[in-house]
């Protein structure tokens, strides 16, 4: 028998985040978003244990003395067909979640071995559009005012018609000061700026750039859908003490100052799948009718190049 390969475990990859989405139903807008993150955590370990390979976290719930399930190091799967590297957010958007806001969602990213960067739990400087423009586009020490009239003569928009996602958060006044001056469209998160890193890659979403500071793990996430669809990013990790800075060095990060470009957060291939727990952007949220959930879920992986949206019903 041949040995299995990393996208013939695509629907399983995919079931994993859907019935994530199903296990946090009854924690939404409940105000308790420990009790949230626990039920998505428990069902990936569950669910990620019954696959037939051999898989390593490399993007958790945070180091093993910190988490007690999903902690980057840990072992998952039952099996050895294939080795490979797992990057995953049980549930990005906890506090969305608990509240019942938009654009919470589970998070999951499947690659081959070593694949992925081993990015610490700090902050990083991230930069991201969509495809079909010029490679090397983006560069994070270009001032943003260049950036954006770039992106303006490439789309052939007027300047005021760039659409930039950002996270809503006062370290970006510097950012929202400069596209105020232009008058660009700005859409601003609350939280869970995975979503807003993909919605470059979206039509509909008409979104043209992410910019902004945000989490490392979600960052390796993003760009594993983007480099699914040949998106561009660029990315730098922020360090506040030594001891992030040592952790750092212990996860193998030699160049603290590295600017990463997509094929340096993930190296090959890739699956990528998300799905709803509440509605948002990008997709909508887990339903509930009579005896059955309904749930709203993207794949995206490096073999086919274009985002899947799939609703699926499961029975209770």
């Amino acid at each position: 028998m041949n040995k299995k390969k990393l996208f013939d475990y695509n629907l399983e990859v995919l079931q994993v985040s859907q019935l994530a989405a199903i296990s946090v139903f009854d924690f939404i807008g409940k105000k308790d978003e420990t009790a949230a993150d626990k039920a998505a955590v428990e069902s990936m370990r569950k669910e990620l244990n019954k696959i037939n390979f051999k898989g390593t976290i490399v993007i958790g719930e945070g180091e093993r003395d910190k988490a007690p399930m999903l902690y980057i190091g840990e072992k998952v799967g039952n099996g050895n067909a294939l080795e490979v590297d797992i990057a995953l957010d049980p549930l990005e958007g906890t506090r969305i979640t608990a509240k019942n806001e938009k654009n919470a969602l589970t998070v999951l990213a499947v690659g081959d071995k070593n694949s992925f960067l081993h990015a610490p739990d700090v902050y990083m400087e991230k930069i991201a559009i969509g495809p079909n423009l010029p490679n090397t586009f983006l560069d994070l020490d270009m001032p943003l005012e260049e950036t954006l009239e770039n992106i303006a003569k490439y789309k052939k928009k007027r300047i005021s018609d760039i659409a930039v996602c950002v996270l809503n958060r006062p370290r970006h006044k510097k950012i929202f000061d400069i596209l105020d001056k232009f008058s660009c469209k700005k859409l601003l998160i609350p939280d869970g700026d995975i979503v807003g890193v993909i919605s470059t890659a979206v039509k509909k979403n008409n979104i043209d750039m992410y910019i902004g500071t945000g989490g490392a793990p979600e960052g390796v996430l993003a760009a594993a859908a983007l480099k699914c669809i040949d998106g561009q990013m660029q990315c730098r990790l922020l360090f506040n003490d030594d001891l992030q800075k040592e952790r750092a060095k212990k996860m193998g990060i030699k160049n603290l100052n590295k600017k990463y470009n997509i094929n340096d957060l993930i190296k090959s291939n890739a699956i990528f799948v998300a799905s709803g727990v509440t509605d948002g952007n990008l997709l909508k949220g887990v339903k509930k009718i009579k005896n059955k959930f309904i749930v709203s879920s993207l794949i995206i992986t490096t073999e086919k190049k274009k985002i899947d949206f799939i609703n699926s019903e499961f029975g209770i």
